[in-house]
């Protein structure tokens, strides 16, 4: 075997890719009497760190949580309108009123709950989309 490709001893720092005794270019002590290298004591820093990330995830999650019930809301209500009874066409932008019978049944109506005594479910307005969104009346008695 070359001397070269000779296993040197441990406390011995030699680059086997470049030849070379590289002791005094490492970022550490390399001989026997050189204090211990201990590794630092980062569970506070983990820990802490954990419970930062697991607060992100619980807001970003809460926050979609929020997103995807008004879509759920916005759907039964879209779902809830355009299967109600009404025989007119819609103006985009326009204010309609839905109101439901003893029955059960829905209808969309011009009329708004304070010009008529109809059990009222709700103000709605349609959209570009064709999509029903629900506007809050001030004071539907008013």
């Amino acid at each position: 075997m070359p001397a070269s490709k000779e296993k040197k001893p441990d406390q011995v720092v030699f680059d086997q890719k470049t030849q070379k005794y590289s002791a005094s270019l490492t970022p550490y002590a390399t001989n026997l009497g050189a204090p211990a290298i201990i590794p630092e004591d980062i569970t506070s820093w983990k820990n802490t760190n954990i419970h930062k990330v697991n607060h992100q995830f619980k807001s970003q999650f809460d926050d979609l949580k929020a997103e995807y019930d008004l879509m759920m809301k916005q759907f039964e209500y879209n779902n809830l309108i355009y299967n109600a009874k009404f025989s007119f066409e819609p103006v985009l932008g326009e204010t309609y009123f839905l109101y439901r019978k003893k029955s059960g049944d829905v209808w969309l109506s011009l009329i708004a709950p304070h010009e008529c005594s109809w059990d009222y479910v709700g103000t709605f307005r349609l959209n570009s989309d064709k999509m029903w969104e629900q506007i809050e009346q001030e004071n539907k008695n008013s």
